[in-house]
């Protein structure tokens, strides 16, 4: 379950977590109900993901590092270029490190 965690860092993510926790501190709802709300939305964030997005990324760059650690693959790259394939628009900028996170 901890790969789909990752939905959980996005900013719907949090913000649903800091709802759910203001929820619970009031006493409007059981911690048992905003875990399952949590594991609910890390389900339909992957299956939405998999299903209603249709667009493709290019990436193109120099990749500086690469690591594999508990089932999770971690690439850095310098100089990145994104190109959405939906729109031909170039969606990262050069002279940045990214981290992807896989």
């Amino acid at each position: 379950m901890a790969t789909f965690e990752l939905y959980r860092r996005s900013t719907i993510g949090m913000c649903l977590t800091e709802t759910l926790d203001e929820m619970v501190s009031n006493g409007t709802l059981s911690p048992e109900l905003a875990i399952q709300v949590l594991i609910q939305f890390d389900k339909s964030m992957t299956e939405a993901l998999e299903t209603q997005v249709k667009s493709k990324v290019t990436i193109k760059g120099h990749l500086h590092t690469y690591r594999f650690c508990d089932n999770v693959w971690t690439f850095i790259l310098q100089d990145a270029l994104f190109k959405n394939e939906d729109c031909q628009e170039m969606v990262g900028r050069m002279n940045d490190t990214y981290s992807i996170i896989v």
